[in-house]
C-alpha cells in the first residue's frame, strides 16, 4: 500500500531528487544505480508529474550523484576510518552505496524531513539519524566523535540559505572537529537570480544564495582553505555527451553548480 507523503517548500525538493535517482535506475544504460529509490517511489504516494516534466534539475541530480558518489568513494578509500555527516539528508541514499568503506555516518536534516526518512528507511549502526537544524549547534552532540577524520557533505541545501546560515553552519563545523574536509555543493550567482526550478514552483523552496567559486567561499569562511572544486559538467559529459564539448565553454563551466571541497586542519 503507498503511503501519502506532506511535504512542501525545501523539503519537497528531497521527494524530487529521490524520483530522479528512481527514474534514472530503471534506465537500461543507467548512469546511477540506486536501487533503494527504485523501491521508495513505489511506495510513495505523491504527484510526480512535475519533477517528470522538469528535465533541467532530473539532469542536475543525476550528475551531481555521479560526481558527488565517485568524490565521496575516493575520499573514503584514502581515509579509512572516516566519520561522515550527511547535512540536509532528505531521502539520500549514499549511506547504503558506500556500505563498509566508512567508520560511522549521521544523517542531519530538520524534523519534517526526518519524520518521512524514518516512515521509510530504517537506520541500524553504524547509520544514525539526527533530527536537528544544521545551524543548530546541538546537532554535533549527537555525533559520536573521538578526534577521527570528518567528512561533510553538504547537498542540495546552500542555495536555499542566506550567507548568515552559510556561516553558522561552517562555524559549528569549524569549531566541533579537529580535522574535517566539507564537500559543499554550490550554485552560480547567475543562476540563482534567474533560473526557477519548476518541479518547486508551486512550493515555497526558492533559490536565495550562490557564490562564484572556492575563492568567494573562502573569503566567506576563511577558518577553511579550499583545495578543489569540481564542476557538475563532469556528471553531464556522461549523460550527454554532447557536454565534452560544451563543457569546456567558460560561461557554461562558470554557471553550472560546483562541488567545493573545503578543509581546515587542527
Amino acid at each position: 500500500m503507498k503511503e501519502k507523503v506532506n511535504v512542501t517548500g525545501v523539503p519537497e525538493t528531497m521527494v524530487q531528487t529521490l524520483y530522479a535517482r528512481a527514474k534514472e535506475t530503471r534506465k537500461k544504460n543507467a548512469k546511477i544505480n540506486d536501487e533503494i529509490a527504485v523501491e521508495l517511489v513505489k511506495k510513495l504516494d505523491y504527484d510526480f508529474s512535475k519533477a517528470d516534466k522538469d528535465n533541467a534539475m532530473t539532469y542536475g541530480v543525476i550528475a551531481r550523484t555521479i560526481v558527488l558518489d565517485r568524490m565521496v568513494e575516493q575520499y573514503l578509500e584514502k581515509y579509512a576510518n572516516t566519520v561522515v555527516i550527511n547535512i540536509a539528508c532528505g531521502l539520500d541514499t549514499r549511506c547504503y552505496r558506500m556500505e563498509g568503506k566508512y567508520l560511522r555516518w549521521y544523517n542531519v536534516d530538520l524534523p519534517e524531513a526526518m519524520k518521512i526518512r524514518k516512515q521509510f528507511l530504517t537506520e541500524t549502526g553504524p547509520v544514525y539519524q539526527i533530527t536537528k537544524s544544521a545551524m543548530d549547534d546541538s546537532y554535533v552532540d549527537d555525533i559520536d566523535y573521538h578526534g577521527e577524520n570528518v567528512l561533510v557533505i553538504i547537498e542540495g541545501l546552500t542555495m536555499y540559505l542566506y550567507e548568515k546560515d552559510i556561516k553558522k553552519m561552517f562555524s559549528i563545523i569549524e569549531k566541533s572537529f579537529q580535522e574535517v574536509t566539507v564537500m559543499a555543493e554550490t550554485m552560480s550567482p547567475f543562476v540563482v537570480k534567474h533560473v526557477k526550478e519548476k518541479s518547486i514552483e508551486g512550493s515555497n523552496a526558492k533559490f536565495t544564495w550562490g557564490v562564484k567559486n572556492g575563492k568567494e567561499l573562502q573569503r566567506i569562511i576563511s577558518e577553511f582553505s579550499v583545495q578543489q572544486e569540481v564542476s557538475l559538467v563532469e556528471g553531464m559529459k556522461e549523460l550527454m555527451p554532447i557536454y565534452h564539448v560544451i563543457g569546456k565553454i567558460p560561461t557554461v563551466r562558470n554557471i553550472s553548480n560546483k562541488i567545493i571541497v573545503m578543509e581546515k586542519h587542527g
